[in-house]
């Protein structure tokens, strides 16, 4: 059905009110982008997310926005103690690090013959793909203790630094985690999957840094034109999928009990004081904690990996160090408009401005690093959070957002266009099995960041190009 909308700001627009909505639905999106979002249920989706009771109005939805399970991809939701399954989604926690390192481009060091050589010595140590495993845990990492503390178990263990913890939304653990909240099943399918990629749209890229928009802030993060950085892609694996499964159902028989009847079962909610609702957000935090370490671990296996590459190619000592992670996945307690509330980001990054309290120490004069991942073969972005994201929960878009399903991808990109769309970048996979992953199956992310920018919500500070990818099948 075509859903009406009415522009009441700079690339901001209302959904006009429906019969069943508690709150308003706000979306943010350039004019010409406006047609794709007919194509699917993503505001369909927005609007049904409406409708749940104590919600802190609006509802709103990022300009990457997409049909996804329960509210849509790129939507972002505040509770007034309402806990939604669908508000975060199936993969917990699926988030972005980005790496950088003290190596810059150079033609013949980042030849593609060195690229080819470089991605296959990755996936020898770091498994990808859909239910991929490690055949062995390794030494020190004990899978309660990370469901538990997250990224700083791997910092006892020794996978960590100090600096990765600092540089990671939540310090890398999220409170409240419950290994008891967890089903057999869930812990049985994360068993030795800590530490590797995954399948769809997660992978690890090595880019590099293309143009420098805002050297001050770029300098703070750490960043400059030319240097090599690697971003990773990954999130809770099956421990997550497996959750939001179990608490789907659980939620959905249960819901009438505490009045409360969601549009769709994806959606079931309940309040967070039920102790079910209890249950969720313990077995929640357990597989962000996961994704956390999970992203740790590959970053440290990168270092180790791309160190060796390059100890003989280069005269100096490789250093390679975390910008930030962020999660895109999850609900938090946060305090907006002076009341703590419950955030649900699904699909969404947190972008706080410049003095805000929950900045990291080291980002707290400039607002911490927002990493927006492009699609495949196109730009990446660092960004910066605006005080005038308060009106978002301090949140902006996770990704460019998919402009076509998997199976249209499947059957409408040729061969010829992906060909010319990746021409310039290096990836481990055959067409046949990636090419739902095309970059033609995704927005502009250009015109997605420019709507924020243009909106006000956030500021450029560099953007970075893919020379090489590594993607899960």
């Amino acid at each position: 059905m075509k859903i009406d909308l009415r522009k009441i700001g700079v690339n901001k627009y209302q959904v006009e009110p429906m019969p069943d909505m508690q709150v308003e639905a706000i979306v943010y999106s350039k004019e010409e982008m406006l047609s794709a979002l007919q194509q699917d249920k993503s505001l369909e989706q927005l609007i049904q997310s409406a409708s749940l009771p104590r919600l802190l109005s609006p509802v709103i939805a990022m300009p990457d926005v997409h049909e996804g399970y329960g509210i849509p991809v790129g939507g972002v939701m505040a509770t007034e103690g309402l806990i939604s399954v669908g508000g975060v989604g199936m993969d917990i926690n699926c988030g972005v690090r980005l790496l950088k390192t003290n190596l810059d481009y150079d033609e013949s060091l980042w030849s593609r013959h060195n690229l080819i050589i470089l991605s296959r010595a990755i996936e020898r140590v770091i498994p990808v793909g859909l239910g991929s495993r490690r055949k062995q845990v390794l030494p020190r990492i004990e899978l309660k203790e990370v469901v538990k503390h997250g990224s700083q178990h791997l910092l006892k263990a020794g996978y960590a630094t100090q600096e990765d913890i600092e540089h990671t939304e939540e310090n890398g653990k999220l409170k409240g985690a419950d290994w008891e909240a967890l089903s057999e099943w869930a812990l049985k399918r994360a068993v030795n999957q800590l530490g590797t990629l995954g399948s769809g749209n997660h992978f690890i890229e090595i880019q590099k840094v293309e143009k420098i928009y805002d050297s001050s802030l770029a300098q703070a993060f750490g960043l400059h034109q030319g240097q090599i950085c690697v971003m990773i892609h990954s999130g809770s694996r099956a421990l997550g999928h497996q959750t939001c499964l179990d608490y789907t159902k659980r939620f959905y028989q249960i819901e009438s009990r505490y009045g409360i009847k969601a549009p769709t079962r994806n959606l079931a909610s309940l309040p967070i004081e039920s102790e079910e609702g209890q249950a969720y957000f313990k077995a929640m935090a357990a597989a962000v904690n996961f994704a956390f370490a999970n992203r740790q671990l590959i970053a440290h296996q990168l270092r180790q990996t791309i160190s060796k590459f390059f100890e003989k190619k280069v005269d100096k000592k490789i250093q390679i160090e975390t910008v930030y992670d962020v999660a895109h996945n999850i609900a938090k307690w946060e305090v907006h408009r002076g009341k703590e509330v419950l955030v649900h980001r699904k699909g969404a990054t947190r972008a706080l401005p410049a003095g805000h309290p929950q900045n990291p120490q080291s980002y707290h004069k400039t607002g911490h690093p927002v990493i927006i991942p492009g699609s495949m073969g196109t730009s990446s972005y660092v960004l910066v959070g605006l005080p005038k994201a308060e009106e978002t929960y301090f949140s902006v878009n996770h990704g460019a957002g998919r402009l076509m399903s998997r199976t249209q991808a499947k059957r409408d990109i040729s061969k010829e266009v992906f060909d010319q769309q990746m021409i310039k970048v290096v990836y481990n996979r055959p067409f046949r099995t990636i090419r739902d992953e095309a970059p033609g199956a995704y927005k502009d992310i250009d015109s997605v960041i420019e709507t924020l920018e243009e909106a006000g919500l956030a500021k450029k500070v560099a953007k970075l190009i893919p020379l090489a990818v590594i993607k899960g099948t």
